[in-house]
């Protein structure tokens, strides 16, 4: 269902997730990006420091960035809220104004309206600030939680923008905390996606759900398995306030900055590093074609 030639048997995309929670992931993105393993990365608009992801992507207009869909604010000790409203009526915000921490709350009380217009607003706002926006993922998967999933697919067809979508939704849901979900209508969505020309990712790995090992195992191990289009989600962090904003996860954050930073992996012979700007040569689904 993918499209990798015969002689490759990986296409990996190593992602950097989360720019703009914290200044050091803007710090890992210039520093990592385009010097070695990292290929791509994607920003949170709605986050304290999108300006500086900004001021980054105008002065690297090499890099790959695309927008990290951003409908929750996990984090207890840094908050963020919509762009679009400050109306509890949108579903969008709990009791103090903010996003929802967790995406089964987002899935129970967002209205959909209210959703795609949170989505181009962001999208609005990153392109009025310069960014060559290069494709669409999701923080969290609260995006691509079944409920959102078809909003998010037609905002990105809108746009004509490359959008994260796993062909195996099943096991892209089994590390996140959805809660129980029916993934059929995900099912039907990337049968319509790739039907209409689009690119799925056939394989979906979050460097976050293996903290228990050294990122060169993990990732290691992940490009001597991986197969077909590959996304590898990666929260690489300079040390700083990722201690404070993500207590829990900060240290595997910091680690898998430092390890890229030392010279990270090369990939086998048999595996190419992409990027979302390669990818969206071969995008047509959106395009009419």
């Amino acid at each position: 269902m993918s499209a990798v030639a015969d002689a490759i048997r990986a296409e990996v995309i190593p992602h950097i997730d989360d720019i703009g929670v914290t200044l050091g992931s803007v710090t890992a993105m210039d520093e990592l990006a385009g010097s070695g393993f990292v290929t791509s990365g994607s920003i949170m608009v709605p986050c304290p420091w999108f300006p500086a992801a900004a001021e980054l992507a105008a002065r690297r207009p090499d890099l790959d960035l695309g927008l990290h869909l951003t409908l929750t604010s996990e984090s207890a000790r840094m908050r963020w809220r919509p762009m679009s409203t400050a109306s509890k009526s949108s579903g969008l915000i709990d009791d103090d104004g903010y996003m929802w921490p967790t995406v089964p709350e987002l899935r129970a009380r967002a209205r959909p309206g209210a959703v795609e217009e949170e989505l181009e607003t962001q999208i609005a706002a990153a392109l009025e600030a310069g960014i060559d926006v290069t494709h669409l993922d999701h923080h969290m998967g609260g995006a691509l939680a079944p409920e959102l999933a078809e909003i998010t697919l037609g905002v990105a067809r809108r746009h004509r923008l490359p959008v994260l979508m796993p062909l195996d939704p099943a096991a892209y849901a089994s590390v996140l905390e959805w809660g129980p979900a029916d993934l059929s209508l995900l099912d039907d969505l990337r049968d319509d996606l790739v039907a209409s020309g689009g690119v799925g990712a056939d394989h979906f790995m979050m460097g976050l759900t293996y903290q228990d090992e050294a990122p060169r195992q993990v990732y290691g191990r992940f490009l001597d398995e991986a197969t077909g289009v590959a996304f590898l989600s990666m929260h690489c962090n300079a040390p700083g306030e990722v201690s404070a904003v993500h207590p829990d996860d900060a240290a595997w954050r910091i680690a898998e900055y430092e390890w890229a930073r030392a010279g990270a992996l090369e990939a086998p012979d048999d595996v190419v590093l992409s990027d979302f700007r390669q990818l969206g040569a071969r995008w047509r689904w959106g395009y009419g074609g």
